[in-house]
């Protein structure tokens, strides 16, 4: 396999990919209000949660911002990507990047996701929520991505609060894996009743 070359954008700063196919690839990422790449640590940890290998997957990069949940997943094999943005600087690197790591299962969307999953008709096997703080609505994202989940389907949350908290009382969702990490909550859910 060809090795992509390094990014060196300026301004932008670099999340590096920790495993699968582009194993310690580069990735540029604007340095913009919000943007804030899930951390080494957190990564490593939410991909032994999913296995390591996501080998004919379906993935949703939510609010992909820098590219780190989606790209990653491609590197472990997924099928197909798909990652949604709408900051036009970030939308620009992410194509580049997935230019220079010659990621063709990956699908660049320029809009919001929840806008865009009110049309589509996919179907995603690991969805990634990993929104800017400031004004996230995770509510709302895990409403419009419940009709897109395959039966197994699993979301991927980080928040500045628990991740109870975003659920409510009468959730279609369960918790399956949680921890925390300095200031970031972070989770795996699960349907309570898989269809």
């Amino acid at each position: 396999m060809r090795r992509p070359s390094k990014l060196s954008i300026r301004g932008a700063s670099q999340v590096r990919i920790g495993g699968g196919d582009w194993r310690s690839r580069l990735l540029a990422f604007p340095n913009i209000d919000g943007l804030r790449p899930t951390g080494d640590r957190i990564k490593q940890t939410l991909f032994n949660w999913l296995g390591q290998n996501l080998s004919g997957k379906n993935c949703l990069d939510a609010y992909a911002g820098s590219g780190a949940l989606g790209f990653e997943a491609a590197s472990r094999g997924a099928a197909r990507v798909v990652l949604c943005e709408i900051d036009p600087t970030a939308l620009q690197l992410l194509k580049q990047n997935a230019t220079a790591l010659h990621a063709r299962q990956c699908e660049i969307i320029p809009c919001d996701v929840k806008g865009w999953l009110a049309t589509s008709d996919e179907t995603f096997d690991v969805a990634f929520c990993d929104p800017p703080f400031s004004g996230a609505d995770h509510a709302k994202f895990l409403r419009a991505v419940l009709p897109h989940l395959a039966p197994d389907g699993l979301v991927y949350v980080e928040s500045n609060t628990p991740i109870d908290a975003l659920l409510g009382t009468d959730s279609p969702y369960a918790i399956a894996k949680q921890r925390k990490a300095g200031a970031v909550y972070f989770g795996l859910l699960r349907l309570n009743t898989p269809r």
